[in-house]
């Protein structure tokens, strides 16, 4: 099991390219762009619900907070190791709330995403 509370500040360009690609191109609603950050087999749990293989994240990809207008600027990121990175997002928008602090915790395989987990 991921320890997720230890890690090592990295700057915002040396995070891997799948996780670059995916926050990239969900800032712009580019679903089939951010689908090839993804394994064929990848889990992404958002908001309690999870997600698996590409037919589910990619409806994931583009119904998640469709009902909403948002900011997002990515303000910190820590790599916990070769495979795991925590990337923290500040979100501001017309949704309940109005502001979040998430995190973005994505595990790879390679040079893909295997897992993603989004929760404040």
């Amino acid at each position: 099991m991921t320890d997720w509370t230890v890690g090592t500040p990295t700057a915002l360009g040396d995070l891997p390219h799948a996780a670059t690609t995916y926050l990239e191109a969900h800032d712009v609603r580019d679903v089939p762009r951010a689908l090839t950050a993804f394994a064929p087999d990848a889990k992404v749990t958002d908001e309690g619900h999870t997600y698996q293989g590409a037919a589910e994240v990619g409806d994931w990809l583009a119904n998640s907070a469709s009902e909403w207008t948002y900011t997002s600027e990515t303000i910190s990121a820590t790599r916990i190791d070769a495979d795991h990175y925590d990337v923290i997002r500040h979100l501001e928008g017309n949704f309940p709330g109005a502001t979040a602090d998430l995190h973005f915790r994505f595990s790879l395989r390679g040079d893909v995403i295997t897992g993603l987990v989004i929760e404040s």
